[in-house]
């Protein structure tokens, strides 16, 4: 099928993201862009005033922006109070994906007890599992696999190559991209006598509604109770979620950052990139941690911003404190002693 590409008068864009109207109204927009790359026919937008001289210098056709740069833009513009946000809204409708037909591909395979609606799209090379359930609007990528007693909801995105385990729940209108994998087992190892006794995973994995979780992404399924993915949770590209850890809602994980068994995340925090945080804490709502950082107890304080790990500097300075944190202890007994002579000192005068 051949995409048919989207285009919109600068009136209807103006429309859709509810801003004020400066220039050509039947101007017409074909695609979005950046100030330095956009042409005629394309969309821009400023959210940040450093780019304030990347405005005055754009080939766009039209621009999204505040009342207050207005004077700066030299082409057709939409004002609004948020222009990234505007953007976002408008993203959707120049999306790259195809509408999915519905319909069943031949080379799919689903089992007798599974249920799809009539109105979802399943790809070439599906496997659905015995008693799953896929709803409306639901589009299964090829070569994707739902195992059993898995349910994908009301207009839920799963992308080619994803495997969800038996008994995963899928909310409605989320979005699982390639190669992630929901419901594999918790890392879960009882010690004897040198070895390791498997404990066996019996709960599920249940993502809510409007969640999207990256390329790659793995989510463990709980060991008894289920792990909780909560609604509006957007999680990035090689994330490890483990057993029984809960994602309170609207909040948002970088890339590689790893999250350890039974942790609980509370609403609107915000994770970045190759953090850790260690098991069995739990983290407050509107938590924000830095990247690179390590968690390794509770915060039970809400609004927190934390930060691990050292900042950047020129290797030869790195060096040379690598050396000096091996000498810290032994320069925190030297600073004790010296301090309890002063004291001596002091109480013998």
């Amino acid at each position: 099928m051949i995409r048919t590409l989207p285009s919109f008068t600068l009136s209807e864009i103006a429309s859709l993201v509810k801003g004020r109207l400066v220039g050509d109204s039947e101007l017409v927009i074909n695609s979005l862009s950046t100030l330095e790359s956009a042409k005629s026919g394309q969309l821009s937008f400023l959210a940040n005033a450093k780019y304030t001289a990347s405005l005055g210098q754009t080939q766009a056709g039209a621009v999204l922006i505040t009342e207050n740069h207005l004077v700066n833009a030299p082409c057709a513009a939409v004002v609004v109070d948020d222009p990234y946000l505007a953007f976002a809204q408008l993203s959707k409708f120049f999306d790259w994906r195809l509408k999915a037909n519905f319909g069943i591909a031949s080379s799919a395979h689903i089992s007798a007890s599974a249920q799809v609606h009539e109105q979802a799209s399943i790809a070439a090379g599906v496997v659905l599992g015995e008693e799953t359930i896929i709803e409306s609007g639901v589009y299964i990528g090829p070569n994707a696999v739902v195992g059993n007693r898995c349910v994908v909801a009301k207009d839920a995105r799963i992308e080619a190559g994803v495997i969800l385990y038996d008994d995963v729940h899928i909310g409605q209108r989320s979005l699982v991209h390639s190669g992630a994998v929901l419901g594999g087992d918790g890392f879960g190892f009882a010690p004897t006598k040198g070895a390791w006794v498997k404990i066996y995973q019996l709960g599920g994995v249940r993502v809510g509604q409007d969640v999207e979780i990256g390329a790659g992404t793995t989510v463990d399924r709980g060991a008894l109770d289920h792990t909780y993915i909560k609604d509006g949770v957007k999680l990035d590209n090689q994330i490890q979620i483990a057993h029984n850890v809960v994602i309170g809602e609207q909040t948002a994980i970088a890339g590689c950052t790893a999250i350890a068994g039974s942790t609980k995340i509370g609403r609107r925090c915000t994770i970045a990139g190759m953090s850790g945080i260690v098991g069995h804490l739990t983290i407050a709502d509107n938590t924000h941690i830095t990247a690179m950082s390590l968690i390794s107890k509770s915060v039970t304080q809400p609004g927190q911003v934390l930060s691990s790990g050292t900042g950047q500097e020129l290797h030869r300075s790195w060096k040379k404190n690598v050396i000096r944190f091996k000498k810290l202890d032994s320069m925190a007994k030297r600073i004790t002693a010296l301090e309890n002579k002063v004291d001596n000192f002091s109480s013998e005068g």
